[in-house]
């Protein structure tokens, strides 16, 4: 009887439905398939897998099997209207992308911000476009409660905030970049048409080429835009960027509604000094969150932009199944 292939340790690169691509510490991938739910992983996993015994593959003589996926750092999630599904894992920080134009959501950055915060991984904010003057200086204003949050001085922002002009400047914004993601795992978040694609390809060149690659070996032949994809930045391999599409779609249901106020550090930092411990600070008296919100550029309060999203992810969060 043929003795098993041994189990090797590798790192999951891409990912599209329940397929991923392995690849090995010594630089070589292979597509992989987990053997059954709790072998299921997601782009920057680390995991145990198993080449294809001879003979006994899907076809394809260079394929695996995921046997285990080792201990994660942490974990993000997307959801739609029917489910919840983690997508990236092990990650340094999220470089949220938005941009001048198209006006970006604001609801969309608080929720990419409360997951990283409830993740224990630093964001980084991103506004593109800096070239469109008038444009950038509304947005830029609109950021004044991200680029203040946590203290008038630099030392005290609890959210770095990037000027960018990725068509303009790119060789600057990408020197400044990569010092920023040196020797780190990083996501990249962005709505349609804030410049993801061209930042991606500005750090990565080359990096259209590989997801068509990637995505036509996980989909049998059919090019999918749905893949999940981390590319090394350097050729140690020591940088990485992860792309993902659908930011409309970042999740937010695994988590409990009286967690949300200390995933946002505006609202945490008054948190503690209201009247009640379960105190919910959308209706009770003597609120000492509700004390500080007010329409004034003050490091120290609570925008009331801020303070509505706050109130509509609590009733969402309050609603959910999950």
């Amino acid at each position: 009887m043929a003795q098993a292939p041994a189990r090797l340790e590798g790192l999951v690169v891409a990912s599209h439905g329940r397929h991923c691509v392995v690849e090995s510490a010594g630089g070589e991938r292979r597509i992989c398939h987990p053997r059954g739910k709790k072998s299921q992983a997601v782009v920057g996993d680390r995991v145990l897998w198993q080449p294809a015994a001879p003979g006994q593959g899907r076809g394809h003589g260079d394929e695996g099997t995921i046997e285990k996926v080792l201990e994660r750092r942490n974990l993000l999630y997307r959801q739609d209207e029917v489910r919840t599904k983690s997508f990236a894992a092990n990650l340094d920080q999220v470089l949220i992308l938005i941009a001048a134009e198209p006006v970006f959501s604001e609801s969309q950055l608080a929720r990419a911000l409360i997951a990283a915060e409830a993740a224990h991984i630093t964001p980084l904010i991103a506004l593109n476009k800096s070239d469109l003057v008038e444009p950038f200086a509304r947005a830029w204003e609109r950021l004044w409660p991200y680029r203040h949050m946590g203290g008038e001085q630099d030392t005290q922002h609890h959210y770095r905030v990037l000027p960018l002009s990725l068509s303009e400047s790119g060789a600057v914004d990408r020197d400044m970049l990569m010092h920023l993601l040196a020797g780190k795992t990083t996501l990249v978040l962005g709505p349609s048409g804030a410049g993801k694609s061209t930042l991606v390809n500005l750090l990565v060149p080359g990096a259209s080429a590989q997801t068509g690659e990637i995505s036509q070996a996980l989909n049998s032949g059919r090019h999918t835009t749905t893949t999940t994809t981390l590319y090394w930045i350097d050729p140690q391999r020591t940088t990485a960027l992860i792309d993902s599409p659908g930011f409309q779609e970042f999740g937010l249901r695994h988590l409990a509604p009286t967690d949300l106020a200390r995933y946002m550090p505006d609202i945490a930092a008054h948190a503690e000094g209201c009247r009640f411990y379960n105190c919910t600070h959308l209706h009770e008296p003597g609120c000492a969150v509700q004390a500080q919100v007010r329409d004034e550029q003050d490091a120290q309060a609570i925008s009331p932009q801020r303070y509505r999203i706050y109130g509509e992810l609590f009733a969402e969060l309050s609603e959910s199944p999950y």
